[in-house]
């Protein structure tokens, strides 16, 4: 661990979710001064629960709001922005897709055009997702494949990726975007999403429920080498030929949903639980995965963590967590 962190000034919108809460940690252990912008209240966040709030700038407020954001990166003078928040639920953006466009393409604008007014910020990583890609024939996907999302939370992640591009063009703002798969590890608690719902179902001696087929492929990436990645990222856009680019990151493995539920089950020594698959996704992308080439050789970029890791720690994160609501119940 390098000093590059020390005392500098940060924004983390989302720091309550799940990349958020790890990425708060890692900055303040690494001395940063950590600015949270907070939307709820959520007290089983890794946040509260690890009483990272405490140790820490917390602004309540949304992203949606403008006034909020410029007041936030002007008063506490924030030298780099991590805008991590966003909608990411697939099946609420597809019941509510106003709110999912509000929340990932204004809230993206809003973010990049308070840097713009302030005028001091010198570093953006800004959060995008495999899913702007939309549905390819070809695979893995690299930078160069068109952004062309169709359904609602793919089209919001396609236009805020656009959108960081013409900041970057129009005004020069120095932002990076990055493109992940399906962040996985503790602290996630949505538990629609197929790791946690199969360990918190393993952990239960009850069979997991699949919502599609099973066969869908999957980027499946652990949410401490993410943030790793995004720290390592950010300390390279000093590099001119950095700056306005975006970056896959990704361990390069084609998991289906029930090759990583079968992985999980057998971590966790739960072989005999056959999961129950419902066929009734919509919606969807079939196939996804990502190229971390450019990575690998602008950024000199590799992963820390093999999926095996990152799923035994995830497992015994969820273990301590689910053992502790039992025994606070009794």
């Amino acid at each position: 661990m390098n000093d590059f962190w020390q005392d500098r000034s940060v924004l983390i919108t989302g720091c309550t979710g799940l990349l958020g809460s790890w990425m708060t940690q890692e900055l303040v252990a690494r001395g940063a001064k950590v600015v949270g912008l907070v939307r709820d209240w959520t007290p089983q966040s890794r946040l509260f629960q690890e009483g990272l709030e405490r140790k820490i700038t917390t602004v309540y407020g949304r992203i949606e709001d403008l006034p909020t954001l410029e007041r936030t990166i002007n008063e506490y003078e924030v030298e780099t922005v991590f805008h991590l928040a966003a909608q990411t639920i697939v099946g609420a953006a597809n019941r509510e897709p106003l709110a999912t466009f509000e929340a990932n393409i204004k809230g993206t604008w809003n973010i990049l055009e308070a840097c713009r007014r302030v005028g001091k910020v010198g570093r953006i990583v800004v959060a995008s997702s495999d899913k702007a890609y939309g549905d390819q024939e070809v695979l893995p996907y690299d930078e160069t494949t068109p952004l062309q999302g169709e359904h609602p939370y793919d089209v919001s992640k396609s236009c805020a990726d656009l959108i960081c591009r013409t900041y970057y063009k129009s005004y020069n703002l120095p932002v990076c975007v990055t493109r992940c798969g399906n962040f996985y590890g503790g602290g996630d608690l949505n538990f629609n999403r197929i790791v946690p719902d199969t360990i918190r179902s393993a952990l239960r001696d009850r069979p997991v429920v699949i919502r599609s087929d099973g066969s869908y492929i999957r980027d499946y990436f652990y949410v401490r080498d993410g943030v790793l990645a995004y720290l390592h990222l950010a300390e390279q856009m000093d590099r001119p030929e950095i700056l306005g680019e975006a970056f896959n990151f990704s361990n390069e493995l084609q998991v289906s949903v029930l090759e990583i539920v079968r992985k999980v089950l057998t971590l966790m020594d739960k072989d005999h639980l056959q999961p129950q698959i419902l066929n009734q996704a919509q919606n969807e992308i079939k196939h996804q995965y990502l190229s971390a080439a450019k990575a690998r050789q602008l950024l000199n970029w590799s992963p820390s963590y093999s999926l095996e890791e990152g799923l035994q720690e995830a497992i015994s994160w969820y273990t301590d967590f689910l053992d502790s609501k039992v025994s606070s119940c009794k």
